[in-house]
């Protein structure tokens, strides 16, 4: 399974026992990646589909030679593309498929084997990851599930089962998951352009309505250039860097509530029912760049909201230590992102446990381990094995 991302492009190879019952058991996964992202070629899309090549090489060495020819493939792009643009992004994805086909042995997925992933899958082949690491799914007897939250480059998704009693109304919110011998019905939604790079470009723009812009989310010296249709103009940290002042700046310019036709809703006017009474004793894995901002600070692995607003403080007054936080200017900024997304995004108290997660059990969070099950789970229930002709 590959992983085409909006900061890069990874590829996971992944073994599978189909000897302890009816769902496989993962054995093995490799991983490995590659810098920058499929998005960054632009219009050059021959040499998107050759920067693939080092991954699919190294799956040729892995794959056992007898194997390769049944060994399903698939290639998912995520926001990255989506962004790029639909005839940008179609002429990519062609293009590599064309390379699978004629290059190399693997057994590319007849449908949708190299596409762009649709935010709500990408979210939930999140949530099926988590719980099957968990083995919180596929069991004989139904599980409490946990809810996931990604945040990518691009995009951020959450996914969860409501509590027993919740009414969902229908809508794209609305996913209705058969996996082995129960259905789940989960609420998703996946934010475009809410990522944390897009994130950082939303906050940055902000400053714009000023005839001197300054950003408070941003030290003093440190210049960001904006591009606009005039051309380049300059934002410039404002000096003052501190959590509250940046926190307000976000709640105002990116977070603030949009008029909600529902009796509950996420930010941008999105249904989400209320975490706190339909998901409020359920664990919640975070992950991506949730882990990403977390783990350099020391932070445990599960903690509250209130520890991570003390460690965004902490970053934001420049009195952390850590020479990965100091070297990036715009480490505040993110946290403040991050801290906003949950607390006014998604209404979560300041009591909340959030569990960081990079991997479960040895093996990498994220979407991808979710995608391969789901495809197994499909292709078992349809009688078609992998290594069939």
């Amino acid at each position: 399974m590959i992983d085409a991302g909006s900061t890069g492009s990874r590829i996971h190879v992944y073994r599978f026992n189909y000897c302890s019952g009816r769902l496989p058991s993962l054995e093995n996964e490799d991983f490995i990646q590659i810098k920058p992202g499929l998005s960054s070629y632009d219009s050059d899309a021959d040499a998107a589909a050759q920067s693939l090549d080092s991954l699919l090489d190294k799956a040729l060495k892995i794959v056992p030679p007898e194997l390769q020819r049944c060994t399903p493939v698939a290639v998912k792009a995520t926001a990255g593309l989506r962004l790029l643009g639909q005839e940008k992004s179609d002429r990519i994805l062609k293009k590599i498929e064309d390379r699978l086909l004629t290059k190399y042995p693997f057994k590319l997925m007849p449908t949708n084997g190299v596409a762009v992933m649709d935010g709500a899958d990408e979210g939930v082949f999140a949530w099926i990851t988590v719980n099957y690491l968990l083995r919180r799914i596929g069991q004989a007897k139904k599980q409490p599930t946990a809810a996931i939250m990604d945040l990518g480059g691009g995009s951020t998704q959450i996914v969860f089962e409501p509590s027993t009693g919740v009414s969902m109304p229908d809508g794209e919110h609305k996913y209705v998951l058969p996996f082995g011998s129960h259905n789940y019905t989960l609420y998703q939604h996946s934010y475009l352009g809410y990522g944390l790079m897009e994130g950082r470009k939303k906050i940055i723009k902000a400053s714009l309505h000023s005839t001197n812009p300054e950003n408070p989310c941003l030290p003093s010296g440190h210049e960001e250039k904006v591009k606009v249709d005039s051309g380049d103009v300059v934002v410039r940290g404002s000096g003052s860097h501190s959590f509250s002042q940046c926190s307000q700046f976000v709640s105002e310019s990116i977070f603030s509530k949009s008029t909600c036709t529902y009796d509950s809703c996420s930010f941008d006017g999105v249904y989400q029912p209320l975490l706190t009474s339909s998901f409020a004793q359920n664990d919640i894995y975070a992950f991506s760049y949730f882990y990403d901002r977390a783990e350099p600070l020391s932070m445990p692995a599960d903690f509250k909201i209130k520890q991570f607003s003390s460690e965004a403080e902490k970053v934001c007054s420049g009195s952390t230590d850590v020479d990965e936080v100091r070297k990036e200017p715009r480490w505040c900024l993110d946290m403040v992102f991050i801290h906003s997304l949950l607390t006014l995004g998604y209404d979560l108290p300041a009591e909340r446990d959030i569990k960081i997660a990079k991997k479960i059990d040895g093996v990498e969070t994220g979407w991808c381990l979710g995608a391969t099950i789901h495809m197994l789970d499909t292709m078992t229930k349809s009688s078609s094995g992998v290594c069939r002709d």
